[in-house]
């Protein structure tokens, strides 16, 4: 056999690429290509030109001076802002910290000079961006305008970025952890107390995780106020809603789902979460499925209890806790579907080699005996050969009425007579032995394992 093997001619490159590179890695490989030409078309797209397109403004004004300024404001080229009149100064303040506006224009009729208020907080670009709309328009009217930060980015908040990368920490880690639980155990739970264990795991990990990222942004860096705990709430939810989300996909599409995953929260989610710009400066499609994945929903929410004392937080937690039940629902369904699917059929096709060992070794299942072994001990629980007796505790073979062959013998593959005359029913002749005709497994006959020899029927005895 070694000889053989060192004669083996070798394999050729093409057969060598195939065994190396299988159709399922080759299909995965191309869904990683997509998954890179989707997250370079997905960040560049969403962030290479910022652009504000109807940013919810305020105009404070007394009498008429308010429309007619909302009226200007709107006229602007490329519809930057979208203004509404609001009361006075004091009503432009509480709604910017309450987020319904971004920003708002104090008019001043007595005077040339007008007041900006702006909010850092909900990111640093779109303040700016409204320093420059709202001054160039001022300007052409002959006035000037001095800028208010009425909700301020911290000082250790460079750009108020901090929230956004906190919440990316977050759901990295939760689709991750449901990554590696899916690698280590298999995607598909076997059952829902499998997927059930693996939701409550990922829970502990959203805890941890977002008690580690509250202190990390707060006490440890300065980088964030708003207090740890709420933080550490937030940073709970949003971990298990990815990984949650991320077991569903996976429990639905198998290792595939870790993919999806990546698709919807880093490759969709991120650019359109309003971290580097601000939703009013996206353009139309990463502005509308921002609010609605994880990373948006939680920035949203971060800045919220950083910087606007915890206002319109409602919308960002429905969406996140939408997430996460979704995630627990698809999860624990998926696992019942995938335990409930019917075995594969009875009469499946077997391979040669197993029929040839029911034909040579006594039905359905039997095993090939060791070497120097009876058949009749090979298999657990396999059936006595058609022609021949079941053994008794005793040894001596007994035969079911109606089973033996027209007077008492049995035949073999040549339908010759085996047994002796006078021996009615298989039974055997006294001082008969049985001595094995096949010591061990050996080779499938050439002429096909359905109608191979069959071993002579056993006779009692002392076995040999």
């Amino acid at each position: 056999m070694s000889h053989a093997h060192a004669h083996r001619r070798p394999a050729s490159f093409r057969q060598e690429v195939k065994d190396a590179v299988t159709p399922r890695a080759s299909l995965l490989v191309l869904g990683v290509v997509a998954l890179q030409l989707l997250f370079i078309a997905s960040y560049v797209g969403a962030l290479h030109r910022p652009k504000p397109a109807d940013v919810p403004f305020g105009v404070a004004a007394p009498g008429a001076a308010a429309e007619r300024t909302a009226d200007r404001l709107r006229r602007l080229p490329g519809s930057p802002l979208d203004p509404r009149t609001v009361a006075d100064e004091a009503a432009a303040r509480r709604r910017i910290l309450h987020r319904d506006i971004d920003g708002a224009l104090v008019v001043d009729p007595s005077g040339t000079a007008d007041t900006l208020l702006v909010a850092s907080g909900g990111g640093t670009v779109l303040a700016t961006t409204l320093e420059k709309i709202v001054g160039e328009a001022e300007k052409a009217q002959r006035r000037t305008v001095r800028t208010v930060d009425v909700a301020p980015a911290s000082a250790g908040d460079f750009d108020g970025l901090s929230s956004f990368y906190l919440v990316v920490g977050w759901s990295v880690g939760g689709y991750l952890c449901a990554s590696i639980l899916a690698v280590s155990a298999g995607a598909r739970p076997a059952d829902p107390r499998r997927a059930a264990i693996r939701l409550a795991a990922m829970a502990l990990v959203a805890i941890a995780g977002g008690a580690g990222g509250a202190l990390i942004v707060g006490p440890a860096l300065n980088a964030l106020p708003g207090g740890v705990l709420p933080l550490w709430g937030l940073g709970a939810l949003v971990t298990f809603a990815v990984g949650a989300a991320t077991l569903a996909l996976q429990g639905v599409f198998g290792v595939v789902g870790i993919g999806l995953a990546i698709l919807l929260v880093v490759i969709a989610g991120n650019p359109s979460a309003g971290g580097a710009f601000p939703l009013p400066l996206l353009p139309p499609f990463w502005k509308a499925i921002g609010p609605a994945l994880p990373p948006g929903a939680g920035t949203w929410a971060a800045r919220s209890i950083a910087y606007f004392r915890s206002n319109a937080l409602t919308d960002a937690l429905l969406v996140l806790a939408a997430w996460a039940v979704a995630g627990v629902v698809v999860t624990l369904l998926a696992s019942a579907l995938h335990r409930k699917r019917p075995a594969p059929a009875p009469d499946a096709p077997r391979p040669a080699g197993a029929t040839a060992g029911a034909h040579r070794y006594g039905g359905e299942g039997g095993e090939a005996p060791a070497a120097g072994a009876s058949p009749a001990s090979a298999g657990e629980g396999a059936a006595a050969p058609e022609r021949g007796g079941a053994r008794d505790s005793g040894g001596e073979e007994t035969t079911p009425e109606g089973t033996a062959p027209e007077g008492g013998a049995a035949r073999d593959s040549g339908n010759e007579e085996t047994a002796p005359e006078g021996h009615e029913g298989g039974e055997a002749g006294e001082g008969d032995t049985f001595v094995d005709p096949v010591p061990g497994p050996g080779p499938i006959p050439e002429h096909g394992p359905e109608r191979g020899p069959e071993p002579p029927v056993p006779r009692a005895g002392p076995d040999v």
